[in-house]
């Protein structure tokens, strides 16, 4: 999956500075990415023939297990699976090393009404970054705004508020859009094309520091 992440460990470089006020033009250039780590599943060491599976758990031969249950009819069960997290503590990392960004900060500061960037736009970043699986220090500047975007694409109906990205970037030159939504969709592939992220994933995310102030972008307490 990470393979598909068109940013390599010099995205730094490439990535084009992008001031507070828009720039007339953003230059991309795309990098051909590492290998991705290739995940091996556990296995249990083979046993031998005629090696028998030992049980902790028989009953004395001779006697019956009174416990024992022969059927579940008429039993409704109800299983809920645990899903564990994904996030890895160097996605939390590369986000606030990206919140320190001068042009982060003036960004969010210019959103002072929180219709792009608030508290559960912000932590779908770092579930986007942890479904890309990269390393925390490859996430540049440029991954922070792609990530927001394709979050309001996920949860904002209204096409207004996201365009507000562009105009913070590139101001009125439309050339550079093009290419910002080329690299919106390989972030979406490299997340393996799951960017539906759930509340209680978002709730998970600011749990792991819960008195961040980036928390405290609350668009309910602004109505």
């Amino acid at each position: 999956m990470a393979r598909c992440f068109p940013f390599s460990s010099s995205v730094g470089q490439s990535t084009p500075i992008v001031s507070p006020m828009p720039s007339p033009a953003l230059k991309i250039k795309e990098e051909v990415p590492g290998p991705s780590a290739t995940w091996i599943p556990t296995s249990s060491p083979p046993r031998t023939q005629g090696q028998k599976r030992k049980r902790s758990d028989q009953t004395p031969t001779g006697t019956q297990d009174r416990w024992s249950v022969k059927g579940m009819f008429g039993l409704k069960m109800q299983l809920k699976r645990r899903r564990m997290s994904t996030v890895r503590p160097e996605d939390h990392k590369a986000f606030n090393r990206l919140l320190e960004d001068p042009v982060v900060q003036n960004f969010l500061a210019w959103d002072k009404n929180l219709r792009v960037s608030d508290k559960y736009l912000l932590a779908m970043i770092i579930a986007y970054f942890a479904r890309a699986g990269r390393p925390s220090w490859q996430y540049q500047r440029l991954h922070f705004f792609l990530a927001l975007y394709l979050a309001n694409d996920m949860e904002e109906d209204r096409q207004g508020p996201k365009h507000s990205i562009f105009a913070f970037l590139f101001g009125q030159d439309r050339t550079q859009r093009a290419k910002f939504q080329w690299l919106r969709a390989q972030l979406f592939r490299a997340i393996g094309w799951k960017a539906w992220v759930t509340r209680e994933e978002c709730e998970e995310i600011q749990a792991y520091q819960p008195e961040h102030w980036v928390w405290k972008r609350d668009r309910t307490l602004l109505q």
